[in-house]
């Protein structure tokens, strides 16, 4: 019954992210057609986008104070839905105003579900015992490269966004509602993470996180780096096509992918510290070939390397969240989310000041350094011997809280 229970909140925790990278990158693959249909300017532009990473923030905070009272399933199963319908706000719209509002919202939706997502999968998988967290973040990987691909197709055939968009939140909205049912909370010595008053009290030392807050901050930095500025850098840094410029962002997705899908194993085999070391050291080494890369394949296998180090160190920093603060490890979560929001504000208009004012080459060493600095915090992951991220291992059957029904 117990082991069921954490199998379907499991299968059901993974189609959660994948929804959730359906819809991100639905709506960051057509911000040019978003920008084009409400004429927004591009002086205005960067203010509609940095908004709704800062929003996330504010969500990812409230939501940290509403899991005192609420279970952190009943937050991601409403936040959801919210998250996908706004895309059709974005799409439907007619006024820049209405544009502004549908993305305030999604802003405020999406940093409390992904901060609720990370809570579900954090005590999901100290109720596993062994890694599970990887395997949640590469679902949202794959839903990332879903949404790339029907955000394609609907660029390619010239449809309106909301053509493009509604089908999608017509199949998802219900899917997510219908899964939520199995999401399961569960509990760590008798005090439910996600229960009422479980975990989004004040008893998480700001000190404590630190060194883990500033590891995701990099780690994001280095995200943005690639999105933003992979396909500009190809370009007109190293002379490639334009067509080819659009290879190291794919190419990086699907080593995120492959990353991810089998990281978790080489947890479960190496620990948490020998994993997220290998993966700054692989980061690093693809931030220095794109910085030195003689021509455009050769960026491109720098970007390659970056997409198999960066994917493994955000999942494995919010299991080391939950891990450093056992009983409050929601609270945890939802502070140490915000600073995803940090990291990606951060990262775009850092290599950009630096390239303009500098060289695109200097500044891709910037994140280098960035990221080899989880080098210094690598033992806030556990011990040497920690092979799930929680610094021990526990039996499978364990008391899974509300699972079922999620609330």
């Amino acid at each position: 019954m117990t082991d069921a229970r954490l199998r379907h909140g499991r299968a059901s925790l993974a189609f959660g992210f994948f929804s959730q990278g359906v819809a991100f990158a639905l709506l960051v693959t057509r911000i040019p057609a978003v920008q084009e249909r409400y004429g927004i300017s591009d002086a205005l532009l960067p203010l509609f986008l940095a908004a709704v990473p800062v929003l996330a923030g504010v969500g990812s905070v409230l939501t940290g104070r509403a899991v005192r009272r609420l279970a952190p399933s009943t937050v991601l199963r409403w936040s959801q839905p919210v998250v996908l319908l706004s895309l059709l706000g974005v799409a439907g719209g007619r006024e820049v105003w209405h544009v502004a509002v549908a993305l305030g919202v999604f802003g405020l939706a999406v940093g409390a579900l992904d901060a609720s997502m990370n809570m579900l999968g954090v005590s999901l998988q100290r109720a596993y015992g062994r890694s599970i967290m990887l395997g949640f973040h590469a679902a949202y990987s794959l839903g990332g490269i879903a949404g790339a691909s029907l955000a394609w197709v609907g660029a390619h055939e010239d449809l309106a966004l909301l053509t493009s968009y509604l089908p999608v939140v017509l199949l998802l909205v219900p899917a997510v509602l219908a899964a939520s049912r199995w999401y399961a909370d569960g509990r760590d010595g008798g005090t439910a993470d996600g229960g009422a008053g479980a975990s989004g009290g004040t008893g998480v030392p700001f000190a404590l996180l630190m060194p883990l807050c500033l590891v995701m901050t990099f780690a994001y930095i280095g995200d943005s780096t690639v999105s933003n500025w992979s396909a500009k850098y190809l370009e007109d840094v190293l002379g490639s096509s334009e067509e080819l410029a659009t290879v190291p962002y794919n190419a990086y997705m699907v080593t995120t992918l492959i990353g991810r899908t089998v990281g978790d194993l080489g947890v479960r085999r190496f620990g948490a510290v020998a994993v997220v070391r290998c993966g700054t050291l692989l980061a690093a080494v693809g931030f220095a070939v794109v910085a030195t890369a003689p021509g455009p394949w050769a960026g491109v296998a720098g970007f390659t390397l970056l997409g198999l180090g960066l994917c493994v160190i955000v999942p494995q920093t919010f299991a080391a969240a939950g891990r450093l603060a056992p009983g409050h490890s929601d609270a945890a979560v939802a502070r140490l989310n915000v600073f995803n929001y940090v990291g990606f504000l951060v990262g775009s208009p850092l290599v950009g000041a630096l390239g303009d004012a500098w060289s695109y080459r200097w500044a891709m060493l910037v994140p280098m350094v960035l990221v080899l600095a989880t080098l210094a915090y690598a033992r806030s992951f556990g011990s040497d011997e920690a092979r799930y991220g929680g610094g021990h291992e526990r039996p499978r059957v364990v008391d899974v809280g509300r699972g079922g029904n999620g609330v």
